[in-house]
């Protein structure tokens, strides 16, 4: 979509903040890096299902045959810490890569950002993240909370509007836990029959958090020792699961309260060899409390 169908004659018009379009990447370079994440099997499944839904309607319209207009819109429900803005970013890529928009990129954004004091003001507000999220994908994270009071739907009303003025350079994503998710889809018969596929990330399970746990650890240049990633899978194992709890966010908090474990054991070694500052050992989880649960965000 070019900038004079957005109402902007002149790209030097545009809003100084207004988004760069995400580096261009093929098809089959997002699609294997969708499959390099851990975990999320179901998930991966549904993209690839939407793709080839996508990629196939364009060729239809491409040859001259009639086809049905298809939503775009996604709705993630699951935990915290599952990789759901992760997905976001790289289903914004696939949709360029598929022509169906022409920058990209991903705004992500909560009730905070779309609902302002007044009403009247949250339209104006809602709409000026719209015009930031033209050519991609709006996230919008915890978007239940937009069903709470007259302020946020407002925000809902004036989303729907948005959607359908611009159904051709527009794709908006809504996540959060999936019982609120389910009432707030309900709650406008608008976005009942723009969001028609929801996709569920599931809580990781212990293996897939120690992968994940290994990895963030060796990315930040340390090395577990096999008793601590044994020590982990304990932890993991024990971890109670419910609404909230952290997934891959739980696996960050526990490597962080090792790392600060790790330095005050190290505080009376004026010198810690490279070994001494690189290794993680069991007792550098030992401190580890309840960080299951994370009622802050969800994606």
């Amino acid at each position: 979509m070019n900038a004079s169908r957005r109402g902007i004659s002149d790209p030097a018009a545009a809003p100084a903040d207004s988004p760069e379009p995400a580096e261009e990447r093929t098809l089959e370079e997002l699609l294997t890096e969708l499959d390099a994440l851990t975990g999320l099997s179901r998930v991966k499944d549904e993209i690839r299902r939407q793709t080839e839904l996508l990629r196939i309607e364009r060729l239809r319209g491409e040859a001259g045959l009639s086809a049905p207009t298809l939503t775009r819109h996604l709705v993630f429900v699951g935990n915290p810490g599952t990789g759901k803005t992760t997905v976001g970013r790289l289903v914004a890529g696939i949709y360029r890569a598929l022509g169906l928009l022409d920058k990209g990129h991903l705004v992500e954004v909560d009730r905070s950002e779309l609902v302002a004091g007044y009403l009247g003001q949250t339209a104006e507000k809602t709409t000026a993240v719209v015009e930031r999220a033209l050519g991609g994908v709006l996230f919008i994270d915890e978007a239940y909370t937009l069903a709470e009071d007259q302020y946020g739907r407002e925000a809902v009303d004036t989303l729907v509007k948005d959607m359908e003025d611009h159904r051709d350079d527009l794709v908006v994503i809504v996540a959060g836990y999936p019982g609120p998710m389910a009432r707030f889809v309900g709650t406008n018969p608008g976005l009942e029959s723009r969001f028609a596929r929801t996709i569920t990330f599931e809580d990781y399970s212990p293996d897939d958090l120690r992968r994940i746990f290994e990895s963030m650890t060796r990315s930040a240049d340390f090395e577990p020792q096999p008793e601590t990633l044994e020590r982990f899978d304990r932890l993991a194992a024990d971890q109670a699961r419910g609404e909230g709890f952290g997934n891959g966010r739980w696996a960050r908090n526990v490597l962080d309260s090792a790392i600060a474990r790790h330095a005050w054991r190290l505080r009376d070694v004026e010198r810690p060899t490279l070994d001494q500052l690189r290794t993680l050992v069991p007792e550098d989880l030992e401190d580890v409390v309840d960080i299951g649960t994370d009622s802050e965000a969800t994606a």
